[in-house]
């Protein structure tokens, strides 16, 4: 009878800490420039083309954080997806 082989996989959960961290640092970044945009926005006159392209650029960077969720969720889904591929190929071997 054919023994099986058992190899061993190996799983760094620290490797998920460095992408919240670059989620945290996104959401900083993000909140920070629209702080700075609507500022530059508050110095324009109103009804000017240089105010309503702030407001336009405003708004357009506010739909980044609203996707941030599912951008998270995409991460999260392509490790698990990672691990479990990794440990049935080292199973199937």
């Amino acid at each position: 009878m054919q023994e099986l082989k058992k190899n061993e996989v190996e799983f760094a959960i620290q490797d998920l800490l460095s992408i919240g961290m670059i989620l945290v640092v996104t959401g900083i970044g993000i909140a920070y420039g629209l702080d700075v945009m609507g500022d530059v926005r508050d110095d324009m006159p109103a009804g000017s083309t240089e105010r309503n392209a702030t407001e336009d650029a405003i708004e357009g960077v506010a739909k980044i954080p609203e996707k941030m969720p599912t951008i998270a969720t995409v991460l999260v889904a392509a490790i698990i997806i990672g691990i479990l591929t990794t440990y049935l190929w080292a199973r199937v071997r």
